[in-house]
């Protein structure tokens, strides 16, 4: 391989010739954290002496947060004297569990459980930038170095051994600031976006309910049956085994994993027009209402979505065809809002999936505006609110791209800072 001018071939690829190759273990000393013996027991856990940081808290720290700044849970002092206590500014890395790999800094003094590794008494490289680079490793660290029957590990020895591309540290400071810039931008983008969920439940809250009227609208709300909007259909799944049926199909079929947006373009599989003629699964025309009604995501929450498209649905869909005296994106809007009522009221009971009982679905009332006047504002301004929200995390989904491609230039000294 032709290397360029002023690089060099290492175990960690090409990287600068200025640049040196350190092991983890060079930096500083590399432990493991303490969990005490039992678990839970309230002579050690529980209590308010210092903060308890676990690897399962982990997943609730977004990737671009660097720094851990809080926890959940607290230690007695009697149970810090059986864990082990780190240091504001130590680097630690999960070593087990589904946060195995990811590196963070510590913004707090804390005990830390078992499941967490640390460096301690650090004395080179710039702590953040070493983080950094382990994080673009997360995954090698997973599916190749981790180790251990049933749920792979990181032991303190393969930690150590970890090997890191090692610039000047003038260059490893400049490099790690340019991306915790970038992590502050996607950390305010993040705040912003959760600002605007709020206002919009706040919204949908008062404008679906009525609590709050548009300027010029008046009159009383009517109470609707589901089955009173308009026409339900069900869906089917052609044969798999008739390639007449998908083979170059070009009309999207919906599934419960594709409903993940409010509005639904497109879908993960297409079927044929000879599938549609033969009815082995059921046709819905544009602006219907298709809600997932079969699909273990209904532990969670109830995917609600209108499809912009003519699309057929399969047999976990229910879709609502609405009457042309109401306003599809109404409906949206007003059964998404609804979402946790209907499973409250209309899951089923004993089902190995969870599911939705049809009859008690179409039984489901909501509260209407008696004009498709009303309900086309009401949708208006909660679509506007929606067109928003997507604008703002497709920016914070580029401002992510634009950080991965900043960590393959600058980490691998393809760009230089200094």
């Amino acid at each position: 391989m032709d290397l360029r001018p002023g690089f060099k071939q290492t175990e960690v690829g090409v990287i600068p010739k200025d640049w040196e190759v350190e092991r983890i273990g060079s930096l500083g000393t590399v432990v493991r954290g303490g969990s005490p013996r039992p678990a839970g027991d309230p002579r050690y856990f529980n209590g308010d002496f210092i903060p308890w940081l676990t690897v399962a808290a982990l997943t609730n720290v977004p990737a671009h947060q660097l720094k851990i700044v809080a926890t959940f849970g607290f230690l007695t002092e009697e149970g810090s004297k059986r864990s082990r206590t780190l240091s504001k500014g130590t680097l630690i890395i999960a070593n087990s569990g589904a946060t195995l790999g990811v590196a963070k800094l510590l913004d707090i003094a804390c005990c830390a459980n078992d499941g967490i590794a640390a460096v301690i008494d650090q004395e080179r490289g710039d702590r953040a930038f070493v983080c950094h680079y382990i994080n673009t490793r997360t995954k090698h660290l997973r599916m190749v170095v981790a180790t251990g029957n049933g749920q792979p590990n990181l032991n303190t020895g393969l930690i150590r051994r970890l090997s890191i591309p090692f610039p000047p540290i003038s260059e490893q400071r400049a490099i790690a600031a340019a991306l915790s810039d970038v992590d502050a931008l996607l950390d305010g983008l993040t705040r912003l976006i959760a600002k605007k969920r709020d206002l919009k439940q706040a919204a949908m809250q008062q404008l679906l309910t009525g609590q709050i009227r548009l300027p010029g609208f008046h009159g009383e709300w009517v109470v609707k049956r589901l089955d009173e909007l308009g026409d339900w259909r069900g869906g089917m799944t052609p044969s798999m085994s008739n390639p007449t049926y998908w083979q170059n199909g070009h009309i999207p079929w919906i599934s419960s994993g594709d409903v993940k947006s409010a509005l639904l373009a497109s879908t993960g599989f297409s079927i044929t027009a000879n599938a549609v003629k033969e009815r082995t699964t059921t046709m819905v025309p544009s602006k219907s209402i298709v809600i997932v009604t079969r699909s273990g995501i209904l532990r969670k929450y109830l995917p609600v979505a209108m499809n912009v498209v003519p699309m057929a649905i399969n047999q976990d869909i229910k879709a609502l065809i609405p009457a042309q005296t109401y306003c599809a994106k109404f409906l949206l809007h007003a059964l998404t809002g609804s979402g946790e009522r209907i499973l409250s009221s209309c899951l089923k009971a004993g089902t190995t999936v969870e599911s939705v009982e049809f009859r008690w679905l179409k039984a489901f009332t909501i509260r209407v505006p008696i004009t498709i006047a009303e309900q086309t504002a009401i949708a208006t301004v909660l679509s506007d609110m929606d067109a928003e929200l997507s604008a703002l995390e497709a920016r914070r989904n580029k401002t992510r791209d634009i950080k991965q491609a900043m960590m393959q230039e600058l980490l691998t000294g393809r760009t230089r800072l200094v």
